[in-house]
C-alpha cells in the first residue's frame, strides 16, 4: 500500500470528518471508498463506450426479431402511471 499526501480545504476536511464519524469509519476508509467508487464509475463509462462502438443496428434488429411477440407475465408488467390530478386552487 502506498501513502498519499492530500491537501483539502478546511471546510471539506471538516465535512469529511463529520461524514466519516456518522458512517462509523475512518477518514482514510471513507476516502478509499469514495475514490474506488469514482474510478469504478469512470471505468464503467469507458467500458460501455467501447461496447457501444462494437455494436451495430442491423445486428440489434436481427436479435430483436427473435424475441416472441407475446404479452409479458403479470409480474413483469409495468404499472400504468396514475392520472395526475389538477393542483388545488385557493379561493
Amino acid at each position: 500500500m502506498s501513502a498519499l499526501s492530500l491537501r483539502l480545504p478546511e471546510s471539506l476536511h471538516r465535512r469529511l470528518s463529520e461524514v466519516a464519524e456518522k458512517e462509523g469509519v475512518s477518514i482514510n476508509q471513507l476516502i478509499n471508498s469514495a475514490v474506488a467508487e469514482k474510478v469504478s464509475a469512470l471505468l464503467t463509462e469507458e467500458y460501455l463506450e467501447a461496447r457501444a462502438k462494437r455494436g451495430s443496428r442491423s445486428r440489434f434488429l436481427v436479435a430483436l426479431a427473435k424475441v416472441p411477440d407475446v404479452e409479458p407475465q403479470p409480474a413483469d408488467r409495468i404499472a400504468a402511471p396514475r392520472a395526475r390530478r389538477p393542483p388545488l386552487t385557493r379561493r
